[in-house]
C-alpha cells in the first residue's frame, strides 16, 4: 500500500498570497449567493405575485443547500482525483450562471430549481478552497491563512446585505439576486494565477509536471513526495482508497465527531443567516434595523475568523473552538433579553464569532488533520454531511415561524445546538502524526523516495 507522500517545502509568501486571493475571490462570491436569500427573504415573504408562508419561504432556503450537500460530496472527492483548480472554476461557473437564472425566475418551483443547481457548485468551493489554502501555507500559520481566506465568505455576507440595503428599494429582490452573477468575471483571473496542487499531482505520479510548476512557483527545495510500497508492490492507492481512509479504524472516531460538530455549526449558520432579519423584524425592528443585525453577524464573523486563526495556530484549535462555541451560544441565548441597540448588535457579533468564525477554524483543521492526499474529500464529504444541518437550520426557522411559537424559541433552540457542537469538538482525538519516510523505510528500488518529513 502507498503511503501518503510527506513534504517539507518552504512555499514563497509570493505565491501562498496568490492562493489566498484566488480562493478568496471564490468564497467572497459563494458568501454572496449564500447570504442574499436571508437578505431578501423580507421582501420575499411580501412578493404578493407568489403569496409564500413561512414554511415555504424556509423550503426555498433549504434548496441551495441541498445542492451544496450534492456538491461537497461529489466535488470534494473529484478534486482529489481529477484536480483542485479545474474542480474550483466548474464550480464558480455553476453557481454564478444559476444566480441569474434564479433572479429572473418567473416561480417559486424555477427559482428553487436554479437555487438546487446553483449549490452543486456553491458546495464545491469550500472544500477545494480549504485543501488548497492549507497546502500551500506554512504549518504554523494554515489556521489564520483559513480565516483569512474564509473572510470572503463572511465579507460576502455582508456584501448582500448591504446590496439588499441599497439595490432592494429601486431595484427589488431580483436585482439583488442578479448581482451575484457578476463574479462570472473573475474566472480568467483565477485561471492565471490559481496554481495546481502539487499534492494532487503527486498523488498522480505526475511528478515531472509537480517539478516543473515547484520551479515556476518558485519554490526552491521543493522535492516530489516519497511514494512508499510494501515489497514486490509499486502502484499507487486505487481511487476507492480517497474515500475509505477517513472510515478507517485509524480516523473514524475523529470523523464521526468533525461530522456532528461541522453539523451543528451550519444550523447555527445557515439557521441565523436566513432568519435572523425576520426574527428581530418579529421582535419590534423596522426592516433596516433587523438588515443591520445580519450586517454585524457577519461582519463580526468575518473579523473573529482572523482572530480565531491567529489563535488556533497558538494555542490549538481544539480548545479554541470548545470556548468560542460556548460563548457564540451564549451570545445567541442573550438576545433573548430586551436590550439596547447597541447592546444587541454586541451579542450579534458573538453569535458571528460562534457559528461562522468557529466553523471556518472547524473546516480548515479538517482539511489539516487527514493525509494530504486525501484533503479535497474528507472535508468535502464532512461538508456534505454538515449541509443536513444547513438545511436544517432555515427549516427550524420556519417551522418556529410557522407554528406561532414566540420569537424568544429561535435563541434557546440555537443555543442549545452551540453547546452541542462544542461537546462534539471537545470529543475530537489528537491527530496520530504521519510517519517520516527515511530512506532506509522507502523502497531502495524507488528513485523517488526522499529523506523528509513534515
Amino acid at each position: 500500500m502507498a503511503a501518503t507522500p510527506v513534504t517539507n517545502w518552504n512555499v514563497p509568501k509570493r505565491t501562498t498570497g496568490l492562493v489566498l486571493i484566488c480562493c478568496w475571490l471564490a468564497i467572497l462570491a459563494e458568501g454572496y449567493d449564500v447570504g442574499v436569500l436571508g437578505a431578501v427573504l423580507p421582501a420575499l415573504a411580501e412578493y404578493k405575485q407568489w403569496n409564500l408562508s413561512p414554511l415555504a419561504l424556509g423550503g426555498l432556503g433549504s434548496y441551495a443547500l441541498i445542492g451544496m450537500l450534492i456538491g461537497a460530496l461529489f466535488i470534494g472527492t473529484l478534486s482529489d482525483l481529477v484536480g483542485r483548480k479545474k474542480m474550483l472554476l466548474a464550480s464558480m461557473v455553476i453557481f454564478t450562471l444559476t444566480q441569474a437564472g434564479a433572479a429572473w425566475a418567473p416561480t417559486p418551483e424555477l427559482f428553487g430549481i436554479f437555487r438546487l443547481i446553483g449549490g452543486l457548485g456553491m458546495g464545491g468551493v469550500i472544500p477545494v478552497a480549504a485543501a488548497l489554502t492549507i497546502e500551500y501555507s506554512a504549518p504554523n500559520r494554515r489556521s489564520y491563512n483559513y480565516g483569512l481566506m474564509y473572510s470572503g465568505y463572511s465579507l460576502g455576507i455582508v456584501a448582500a446585505a448591504l446590496a439588499a440595503m441599497f439595490v432592494l428599494p429601486v431595484g427589488g429582490w431580483r436585482a439583488v439576486i442578479a448581482i451575484g452573477a457578476a463574479p462570472i468575471v473573475l474566472l480568467p483571473i483565477i485561471w492565471k494565477f490559481l496554481p495546481e496542487s502539487l499534492e494532487y499531482l503527486e498523488s498522480k505520479g505526475r511528478k515531472t509536471e509537480a517539478k516543473a510548476l515547484a520551479a515556476k512557483l518558485e519554490i526552491a527545495d521543493y522535492q516530489p513526495g516519497a511514494t512508499v510500497a510494501q515489497p514486490g508492490s509499486h502502484t499507487a492507492d486505487p481511487w476507492w482508497k480517497t474515500i475509505t481512509t477517513m472510515f478507517s479504524r485509524k480516523y473514524l472516531r475523529s470523523t464521526v465527531f468533525f461530522w456532528v460538530s461541522l453539523f451543528c455549526g451550519l444550523v447555527l449558520v445557515y439557521g441565523l443567516n436566513t432568519w435572523l432579519p425576520s426574527i428581530m423584524k418579529k421582535a419590534g425592528y423596522d426592516l433596516g434595523s433587523s438588515l443591520t443585525f445580519l450586517l454585524v453577524f457577519s461582519l463580526a464573523s468575518a473579523i473573529g475568523g482572523l482572530l480565531l486563526g491567529r489563535a488556533a495556530d497558538k494555542y490549538g484549535k481544539k480548545l479554541i473552538l470548545v470556548v468560542f462555541y460556548i460563548l457564540g451560544g451564549l451570545g445567541i441565548m442573550l438576545l433573548v433579553f430586551p436590550n439596547t441597540m447597541v447592546v444587541n448588535l454586541l451579542f450579534v457579533a458573538f453569535a458571528g464569532v460562534g457559528s461562522i468564525s468557529t466553523s471556518l477554524v472547524l473546516t480548515g483543521y479538517i482539511a489539516d488533520y487527514y493525509p494530504a492526499k486525501v484533503r479535497g474529500t474528507a472535508t468535502g464529504w464532512a461538508l456534505s454531511f454538515a449541509r443536513l444541518g444547513a438545511i436544517s437550520g432555515p427549516l427550524i426557522g420556519g417551522w418556529i415561524a410557522g407554528s406561532k411559537l414566540p420569537f424568544e424559541a429561535n435563541f434557546a433552540i440555537f443555543a442549545g445546538i452551540a453547546v452541542v457542537a462544542a461537546a462534539a469538538v471537545a470529543m475530537i482525538p489528537k491527530p496520530t502524526p504521519e510517519a517520516p519516510v527515511t530512506a532506509s523505510s522507502a523502497d531502495p528500488d524507488d528513485e523517488t523516495a526522499v529523506v523528509s518529513a513534515r
